[in-house]
């Protein structure tokens, strides 16, 4: 829930009007609220619309630059990365196994209670983003809780030479529940996981691969569902919203498939809070939806992508609030290059079909600020932002 701020501890705190009740609040009580998105949302919340920010930027100056580009904005949330796909933590974790693999010694921000008191005072909302199956500073200090090299030994590694840890294994989701819960009593409101699959390799190195922790007759897919109920589970008690990234491709595959990586869109839908399908157009294949560049085509692939994510979930007697990554970057030579216009064209695609809340992802965590609405100072929230 987006709460007004009380106190000014942030290290980029400025003198912030008080409003009528006498709370300290910043401009966004001129924030005009716009319906939850379909499915699972409450509509009293007002939707949610962030900006990714890695673990770099958030323990740099570049936070500040952020942080302004907010108050000027319609952005009220920040997804910022606690354990990015390197391993390495934002701060200085005490969970055990963290210390143990070395995961605090490459730590992003030292002061990153300062820096969350920073975004509570400027009402903006923190999502913890933890990265769960690609941690290669985990797979190589744990190698028994690692996918292992068939014949030759060893670990198994990707493309691009990372190790991954063992999907099958349950210590590898406890550890992540463990960081989830750190990360919400450090001041994190909500926890998001990442690459909960397995990898999404060619068959033929997949074939070279070898899952120690698998039980017989065990399916990438049962342990991917049993490991997104494990982590809801585990993280009920705080009482904060449990969301997941998935391939935005979920939605569409059809008879039970789950991509070769595990996911199925029912099995996260029905437990999660919110999903975040990752409907970048530049990952889309040639002649998807009927286009041949649907990288050239965003505001359409968005759409299509999106109403099947929507008919997906209408047949559900419960179903999670949908909340897309949408693209704010170019691909390499995968033109057009990406500029506001394609950006809004994807936000105009997910709130005509009544999805209000998105989140922008640019690996660099640049943003654009002409992609961005403005505050409307004649319109007010809808909803007290006042905490209960």
């Amino acid at each position: 829930m987006l709460w007004a701020a009380i106190s000014s501890r942030g290290l980029f705190a400025q003198a912030i009007p008080a409003s009528p009740d006498g709370l300290r609040l910043r401009g966004a009580e001129l924030r005009y609220v716009l319906p939850e998105p379909l499915f699972g949302a409450s509509p009293a919340a007002p939707p949610i619309k962030a900006l990714y920010v890695n673990a770099w930027a958030f323990g740099s100056s570049k936070l500040w630059h952020l942080v302004r580009l907010a108050d000027s904005t319609e952005i009220n949330a920040f997804v910022v990365d606690v354990k990015d796909d390197t391993g390495c933590m934002l701060y200085d974790s005490q969970v055990k196994i963290a210390r143990d693999i070395g995961a605090t010694r490459c730590l992003r921000a030292r002061d990153a209670r300062r820096r969350l008191d920073t975004l509570a005072t400027h009402h903006i909302y923190a999502i913890a983003r933890i990265v769960v199956a690609k941690d290669p500073l985990l797979a190589e200090r744990r190698p028994q809780w690692s996918v292992q090299q068939r014949d030759i030994g060893g670990l198994w590694r990707d493309r691009i030479g990372s190790a991954w840890v063992d999907a099958y294994n349950d210590s590898v989701w406890i550890y992540a529940a463990q960081l989830a819960e750190e990360a919400v009593r450090l001041g994190f409101d909500e926890v998001q996981f990442d690459y909960v699959r397995f990898p999404d390799e060619p068959k033929e190195m997949m074939a070279t691969a070898i899952f120690p922790s698998r039980r017989a007759g065990e399916t990438q897919r049962a342990a991917v569902r049993a490991s997104v109920q494990l982590l809801v589970r585990r993280l009920e008690p705080l009482g904060v919203p449990v969301t997941f990234d998935i391939f935005g491709l979920t939605a569409s595959a059809t008879g039970g498939g789950d991509l070769g990586i595990g996911q199925v869109w029912e099995d996260f839908t029905t437990v999660a809070d919110v999903v975040l399908p990752m409907v970048y157009p530049s990952h889309y294949y040639r002649g998807a939806y009927g286009y041949e560049r649907p990288n050239a085509n965003p505001y359409a692939i968005v759409k299509r992508a999106l109403r099947e994510a929507i008919e997906r979930s209408r047949s559900q007697a419960r179903s999670a609030a949908i909340r897309p990554f949408l693209q704010a970057f170019t691909l390499g030579r995968r033109l057009p290059r990406y500029t506001p216009h394609e950006i809004r064209e994807q936000i105009r695609a997910a709130e005509e079909l009544g999805i209000m809340s998105w989140v922008l992802w640019n690996p660099r965590s640049v943003y654009q600020r002409d992609a961005l609405r403005p505050y409307r100072s004649d319109v007010r929230p809808a909803v007290s932002e006042n905490p209960e």
